[in-house]
């Protein structure tokens, strides 16, 4: 591990025990065991250590779920509602990684505080929704999906994914369910897609 790895883990355990608005680069510092300036060699502020956290942790849990995102090229034997549902699971492998499923608790929790949680939350969104775009053109041009209004039914599709995502991570955080339950697709998200196929469906 090196450096920079070594201050973004120590953020991250730093961040979950006291937030991050509360956060400062002398608690960064002296959990890493060096010098605040040192800091400034490898982020230029706590707002790029974040950030960068963000796209580190995002890579590693995209490596470790064994997918680049959490929408993948489909077989074409499989259905539209087997293809969703495999696109899900690949989503939920990737949040169940332990330090990327610990860094959205902490964005969940401070986003209406925090600019930079609240940004990296609009960036994770616009992902999931442009994902679904290429998602649904390519199972349009497929003919596994009816080409009725493709952006509106991506963007009303990620939405109400995300939605259903935010309150399993509401119920984990409320002690209601196990943060490993987002191994597998609650059954809310499951019963969601069928709706969808059977309105879209081609």
């Amino acid at each position: 591990m090196n450096r920079k790895e070594e201050i973004i883990y120590a953020t991250l355990e730093l961040a979950s025990e006291y937030g991050l608005k509360s956060l400062s680069l002398s608690q960064i510092a002296n959990k890493v065991g060096i010098r605040k300036p040192s800091l400034y060699n490898h982020f230029k502020s706590k707002e790029e250590l974040v950030n960068s956290m963000y796209t580190f942790l995002r890579e590693k849990a995209q490596t470790s779920a064994g997918t680049a995102s959490g929408f993948e090229p489909f077989p074409e034997d499989r259905s539209l509602g087997q293809i969703l549902s495999d696109s899900m699971t690949m989503y939920f492998s990737f949040l169940s990684n332990e330090n990327m499923m610990k860094f959205f608790r902490v964005l969940y929790s401070e986003r209406s505080i925090s600019p930079v949680a609240a940004k990296i939350m609009l960036d994770e969104t616009d992902r999931m929704i442009s994902l679904t775009k290429n998602l649904f053109y390519a199972l349009v041009v497929h003919g596994k999906m009816k080409n009725e209004d493709v952006d509106t039914a991506a963007l009303s599709y990620a939405m109400t994914v995300h939605s259903l995502v935010d309150r399993q991570m509401d119920m984990i955080t409320a002690g209601l369910c196990d943060a490993s339950a987002t191994a597998e697709l609650p059954r809310e998200i499951k019963d969601y897609i069928n709706w969808f196929c059977d309105k879209m469906e081609a």
